[in-house]
């Protein structure tokens, strides 16, 4: 049960669109001023307009538990820096050589969703799945910006693995962060041509966020397939049941 589509909430469909397809070269696929489907390679980002929007509870800080970040591969990640600089673009955090020997950068779209661009193939520490890593590793430099990870921190990566195995996940990787003094691991979750990124910090307090659909920002992951083992918690207006993890990362299946 890949990744289908991530589902972002936004207070101006017309305004996301262009973002998207400027800074990320997303082909539209259907738009409207209520909502908008982009196509972005291996997954779609469907951008619905939420009315009075509620403010957002998500914390720029990992030690939240819950979605972190939308993430993409790019082949060119200093020209669309600098695309994104001369656009005023709000960044997270500038290119930097990360752990796994790869080029990272984190940004903001303009609803406050957290994205990265990530520049090369990761060279994890840690290989639990050699046939998955050559099979992400296969998939190549993208010709433009492919979706490749949603990002989440987890109180527990036992738990998470067995959580999201019952939805054919498997734990592929990991990345160790030996400069961290917190405990952080990045372990990856794979199933089809994208990723759970799964954040774990061992020696650090880490909080709960209640989940929340009506505000700005990222909404839910939607996975192929027809059952969700986690708890519902909500159903949209097209009829789309909404569930959680024990971490708060809120997701759906397409044929429920």
């Amino acid at each position: 049960m890949a990744i289908e589509s991530v589902l972002i909430n936004v207070t101006d469909v017309a305004r996301a669109v262009d973002f998207y397809r400027r800074h990320l070269d997303a082909v539209v696929i259907d738009a409207t001023d209520d909502r908008a489907e982009l196509d972005l390679v291996t997954a779609r980002l469907v951008l619905t307009r939420v009315d009075a929007p509620a403010e957002s509870t998500w914390v720029g800080d990992d030690l939240q538990r819950g979605f972190r970040h939308v993430g993409f591969k790019v082949s060119d990640l200093d020209a669309r820096v600098d695309a994104l600089h001369d656009a005023g673009v709000p960044f997270h955090l500038e290119p930097i050589h990360a752990e796994g020997d790869v080029r990272i950068t984190f940004f903001f779209d303009p609803d406050g969703t957290l994205l990265e661009l990530v520049e090369g193939p990761l060279q994890y520490h840690e290989v639990y799945d050699r046939e998955a890593v050559e099979q992400d590793w296969a998939l190549g430099d993208p010709e433009r910006p492919r979706f490749d990870h949603v990002a989440a921190t987890v109180d527990d990566l036992d738990a998470t693995t067995s959580h999201y195995g019952r939805l054919g996940y498997l734990l592929m990787s990991g990345i160790h962060q030996p400069s961290d003094d917190r405990g952080f691991e990045i372990n990856f979750l794979r199933d089809g041509d994208s990723s759970l990124e799964i954040f774990t910090y061992e020696r650090a307090e880490k909080a709960q966020r209640a989940p929340q659909l009506d505000a700005p920002g990222f909404a839910a992951v939607v996975f192929s397939g027809d059952e969700a083992p986690g708890d519902e918690v909500a159903t949209l207006p097209d009829g789309r049941r909404i569930h959680t993890d024990a971490d708060g990362l809120l997701y759906a299946v397409a044929s429920a």
